[in-house]
């Protein structure tokens, strides 16, 4: 395999830093190219130094001087700003873009990469989630190839290699059920962040991890598995799996179902998004059946957990609305981890934040970001 050179958009988050664990562990298929953080700026200074990257890119302007300091003595280019975010992307050696920044913030560098012609490995859900019929439409526009890195679609993904031509009846995504399964809304009514953020199974960062707790993080999987896939919400269903290690399943018109299955790390579907279409070996740990006697699985308790349920109601309506689900769940994670809402609130203020909006059906890309804007307003508002 002709060996890639990688830019990482979010190196510092949880994704970046595995991906950077990939290259390190498959220097003669993988280089590190390029490395962009949005405010950490000790971390990226730390990577650069360690992988020496062609350029680094701090969103934070504030820290450029600091970054630019640091990495004097290097040969490596230094850009801050987050018109540089998105610049960056064009470079001619970069051969795959991670797309691994958090939340609505990810949209411009991927749309911009892609406007590039350039692959992306998707970790940013929240890019198809806000602005999947632009997306999926402008990536078929420059022929772009978009590889999923969350486990659960890298899983349909690979279910699907030389299925293509076979029609999907149904799409099964696999949820761990977080840390609160099987609890009452009673039991969620005085739950602490840092109860919220001890995930059973993942090793994530905590917008994520908080997500997967009130299992908002499936709502948002359901809808990019819509456009990635090109499936109706109707094929999608979520299934309760504890374990962690189907990831995901593929059930095709005959009735046979196709499962991926491994342990619950990152770095496997990042490695894949890079590798595709070839495997490469790996040191990573081997799955033990024996470890594993049975694998459990149950339906989701929307009632408990309602943000799941949202988030169906918002792919049905569609336009805009995945927008407005996506800004007022981000403004109402981050003010749970504030400690300024409780654990059950944050459903709340997402589900007033899409009854207060009326939805737009045919945006535009202008539209998206207006409506993230008035979105995260009147979520706030809600605060």
């Amino acid at each position: 395999m002709k060996k890639k050179n990688i830019a990482i958009l979010g190196s510092t988050g949880s994704i970046g830093t595995q991906a950077i664990e990939v290259i390190k562990a498959n220097p003669e298929f993988f280089c590190c190219e390029v490395l962009v953080a949005n405010g950490n700026a000790d971390l990226l200074i730390a990577q650069a130094i360690d992988m020496l990257p062609n350029a680094v890119v701090i969103a934070d302007e504030t820290k450029y001087f600091q970054v630019k300091e640091a990495l004097a003595s290097y040969d490596i280019k230094v850009f801050a700003g987050a018109k540089s975010v998105e610049q960056i992307v064009e470079m001619e050696s970069i051969d795959v873009v991670l797309a691994a920044m958090v939340g609505f913030a990810g949209l411009p560098s991927t749309i911009h990469a892609i406007k590039h012609k350039k692959p992306i490995a998707l970790a940013n859900k929240e890019t198809l989630v806000v602005a999947g019929e632009l997306i999926t439409k402008l990536a078929m526009e420059n022929g772009v190839n978009i590889y999923p890195v969350d486990s659960e679609h890298s899983a349909i993904f690979q279910c699907l290699v030389g299925e293509f031509d076979n029609a999907i009846e149904k799409i099964y995504l696999t949820a761990s059920g977080g840390p609160f399964r099987g609890k009452t809304r009673n039991d969620l009514l005085n739950i602490t962040k840092h109860q919220a953020l001890k995930h059973p199974n993942w090793s994530m960062g905590a917008k994520i991890t908080i997500d997967s707790a009130t299992l908002m993080n499936k709502g948002l999987e359901v809808i990019e598995a819509k456009w990635l896939f090109n499936v109706k919400p109707s094929q999608i269903e979520v299934v309760v799996h504890p374990q962690s290690i189907i990831h995901s399943m593929v059930q095709f018109t005959d009735g046979s179902i196709k499962a991926q299955l491994g342990l619950p790390d990152m770095k496997l579907p990042i490695h894949y998004a890079f590798s595709y279409p070839e495997r490469i070996a790996t040191p990573f740990e081997r799955f033990d059946f024996t470890k594993y006697p049975a694998f459990t699985f149950e339906k989701p308790d929307t009632e408990t957990f309602a943000n799941l349920a949202l988030a169906f109601k918002a792919i049905d309506m569609g336009g805009v609305m995945p927008c407005i689900l996506n800004a007022a769940n981000e403004i109402s994670v981050d003010a749970f981890l504030k400690e300024k809402i409780s654990f059950l609130q944050m459903s709340e203020v997402v589900e007033k934040t899409m009854h207060k909006i009326n939805n737009k059906v045919k945006p535009s890309l202008e539209d998206y970001f207006n409506y993230n804007t008035e979105a995260r307003s009147v979520a706030t508002s809600f605060i």
